[in-house]
């Protein structure tokens, strides 16, 4: 399956990926939401996304909200990967379609019980 992680921080993006391809994910990559949602335009067999919350040009707020008013992508399952550590903001996330939410900083094994958790497998 491939993923698409949507983060600003390269470093960021780096450790979600060796995750990803350790457990057999095929990735690919954004810096910000609006080359997000161009990846799954270029990409439309991404199977989830793993979302930053506050990125320039389009946040991930933002991006969850566009994939959910697409038809095509709606269904697509999100998890938001971001330092907003209030409930407030979870509840925003959650509110808004995210699938599932991590906090930063998190383990590879947080990483995979929140895949396992959304029945999203590698293959």
């Amino acid at each position: 399956m491939k993923a698409l992680i949507i983060d600003d921080s390269r470093a960021i993006r780096a450790l979600i990926a060796r995750t990803l391809d350790s457990l057999g994910f095929e990735v690919v990559q954004a810096g910000n939401g609006q080359e997000g949602l161009d990846q799954l335009v270029a990409h439309p067999d991404v199977g989830i996304a793993l979302v930053d919350w506050n990125m320039p040009v389009m946040d991930g707020l933002d991006f969850v909200r566009h994939v959910r008013k697409n038809p095509e992508t709606n269904r697509l399952p999100i998890l938001m990967v971001t330092t907003e550590t209030e409930i407030s903001q979870m509840v925003r996330a959650l509110a808004a379609g995210a699938s599932e939410y991590l906090m930063k900083p998190f383990t590879e094994d947080a990483l995979a019980d929140k895949l396992h958790l959304l029945g999203v497998k590698a293959a």
